[in-house]
């Protein structure tokens, strides 16, 4: 990961989050598609499997992150993340179909970074 500390602490955390954001919508969701017909407990632990990978990436990120970011930025940005991690999997790999909702709600998020990160 020697290639990871060469670049700039926000898209490190930026780069961490992401990752960690694509393990963390499969963990949370992918079992409503792939195990709708098993135990809720089979799910649940299937999931807390895939969730390790998504705090290996988590923390560290957080951790990298909160040397320049503030805990309210950080916050931010994983809204963000998520926002953009979860459309592309619900449309993609869930089938839903792609709402205005989805772009109203990344305007909200906008404005939230544009509050979190002004005079930055």
């Amino acid at each position: 990961m020697n290639w990871l500390t060469s670049l700039p602490i926000s898209l490190q955390t930026a780069l961490l989050l992401i990752a960690s954001n694509v393990f963390m919508t499969f963990a949370w969701y992918a079992h409503l598609k792939n195990l709708s017909a098993s135990p809720w407990w089979v799910a649940a632990l299937v999931s807390w499997s895939i969730a390790l990978f998504e705090y290996l990436l988590q923390v560290p990120a957080n951790r990298i992150g909160h040397t320049q970011l503030s805990l309210a930025q950080l916050k931010i940005m994983q809204e963000v993340i998520t926002l953009s991690v979860f459309v592309p999997f619900a449309v993609f790999y869930m089938g839903e179909s792609l709402k205005w909702d989805y772009l109203w709600a990344g305007l909200c998020l906008m404005g939230a970074v544009y509050f979190m990160f002004r005079g930055v």
